[in-house]
């Protein structure tokens, strides 16, 4: 047995994060560990981890006791783990980030470490430049950064928080058939996610927590999505959306031979065009760092154009990637975020003063609309679990009545139940004649919920295809840029 955690208690003020939890790793398997957002499973693996210490229970690696001061020994009791908030220093490069407290990391030589990435990464098909800042990346490239940098260390036991986020379809079977690999050579891989069809394909065993306890563990071959499910919720979820037809109207966002530069300075967009019609969602669909990020802030003029045009008939609404960084302001209190959009208008402005009374109203029943749970309106954002985050920025936007929607991974990272919620809210406003661009890494998402899909690489569209299953492959090879497979002449 690789790793036993036995009976596990974990509190922090106000709450019990982990309630005697048992969880155990054997060598040569792949182990799913499920929950929602804020069952505890972030704060077991950060125990695993050495990042908090247990206040009961105990931790066995190996048939061996361990307690572990801080995550150096966790790492160097070969444990590796790529977090759902990244543990990145953002001024850094990838290099500088991988060796980063590592003994004699920099003794090495940048240049020689710098290699070994790119062949690690070649490896994975997790591909990233060694010598970028971190700042410069996307959110999908800071993750495969994190992927990348527990591989390099030659961890024996590797946990991964939502690994296939930025993967194409064949990237995902490559990855899956790599962490079998490891398994089959005696390795323990732990995947946190929440593609319960990812849980299915690639695990051996599924454990999963609800409210800081076990509610169950099973045998992946003996158990199915909808028992899964059943045991995070507590209750029957459906698990594919049923969406009617779409009702077209007419095309309310139109971005016409778009350039748009990054932050290296060169295209990061190139001649790209796409329109979206009220009553649909288009899916923007490709692999992180392909330009998705600049075009969506170019739609919604955070990013100056180089070429064309972008045309928007209405108001627009846009929903970034980055929740915390850009679509909220973590210190500030759910109040005051719920206003950001509205502090001069009335009722919440009253000439040129705020009326506190107003602005307490409009985020009560915003909340109440849009089932933001919260334990109070002084709460600050940054103490609300990353779905009632997302929930309160998609209503936020919503709010304004927009005709057209930029959704840029508007459930990353959430839970089941918060991603049926979010994903509900996008189906309505479609319901409602919104024209709404769902910029997606997951395909199964887009699949779920889009009319139509738009695939983007290397900052180029590449083709606009139905939103059917029988198109996954095809689209998966548009998003690697294999056009001539799949057009015809």
């Amino acid at each position: 047995m690789l790793v036993q955690m036995q009976g596990i208690t974990k509190r922090f003020p106000g709450v019990v994060a982990n309630d005697g939890v048992t969880f155990d790793l054997q060598a040569g398997e792949v182990h799913a560990l499920l929950g929602e957002n804020g069952a505890g499973k972030s704060t077991l693996m950060s125990i695993l981890t050495g990042l908090y210490r247990p206040d009961e229970g105990r931790v066995v690696i190996e048939g061996r006791p361990v307690r572990f001061g801080a995550p150096k020994d966790a790492i160097a009791a070969g444990i590796g783990m790529v977090h759902q908030h990244f543990k990145l220093v953002a001024p850094f490069s990838v290099a500088e980030n991988v060796i980063l407290g590592q003994e004699g990391g920099l003794s090495l030589g940048l240049r020689q470490v710098e290699a070994r990435i790119a062949s690690v990464s070649a490896e994975y098909g997790l591909h990233v430049d060694p010598a970028a800042k971190v700042w410069q990346l996307s959110v999908g490239e800071q993750q495969r950064v994190e992927i990348v940098k527990t591989l390099y260390r030659g961890a024996k036991i590797l946990i991964l928080d939502e690994p296939t986020a930025v993967l194409t379809p064949q990237e995902a079977e490559d990855l899956f058939r790599t962490l079998r690999r490891m398994a089959e050579r005696g390795h323990g891989v732990i995947i946190i996610t929440h593609k319960l069809h990812e849980v299915m394909a690639v695990s051996d065993r599924c454990t999963v927590l609800r409210g800081g306890k076990v509610a169950g563990s099973r045998k992946t071959s003996e158990t199915t999505p909808e028992e899964l499910a059943r045991l995070m919720l507590g209750r029957d979820i459906a698990l594919t959306r049923q969406k009617s037809p779409a009702q077209k109207g007419e095309i309310l966002l139109h971005v016409e031979n778009l350039a748009v530069r990054g932050e290296k300075g060169s295209l990061a967009v190139s001649d790209a065009t796409l329109s979206v019609q009220g009553g649909e969602i288009v899916g923007l669909a490709g692999v992180a760092g392909n330009g998705q990020r600049e075009l969506a802030e170019a739609i919604a003029g955070l990013r100056t154009a180089q070429a064309g045009a972008v045309r928007v008939e209405g108001r627009l609404a846009f929903i970034p990637e980055d929740r915390l960084g850009m679509g909220l302001v973590p210190n500030l209190d759910v109040t005051e975020n719920a206003i950001l959009r509205a502090y001069r208008r009335a009722p919440v402005a009253k000439g040129f003063l705020l009326n506190p009374n107003a602005i307490r109203e409009v985020a009560r029943q915003l909340m109440h609309q849009f089932g933001v749970k919260t334990a109070g309106l002084d709460t600050p954002v940054r103490l609300l679990s990353g779905g009632n985050q997302q929930k309160l920025l998609v209503g936020r936007e919503l709010a304004e009545n927009p005709s057209v929607i930029v959704a840029a991974q508007p459930v990353r990272g959430l839970d089941v139940a918060a991603t049926e919620a979010v994903h509900n809210l996008l189906l309505e406003a479609r319901q409602n004649g919104k024209a709404i661009l769902l910029i997606s890494e997951d395909l199964d998402e887009l699949m779920n919920l889009s009319d139509r899909i738009t695939v983007i690489h290397e900052g180029r569209i590449m083709g606009v295809v139905e939103a059917r299953p029988e198109e996954t492959g095809r689209i998966g090879l548009l998003m690697a840029g294999k056009v001539e497979e799949v057009l015809p002449a």
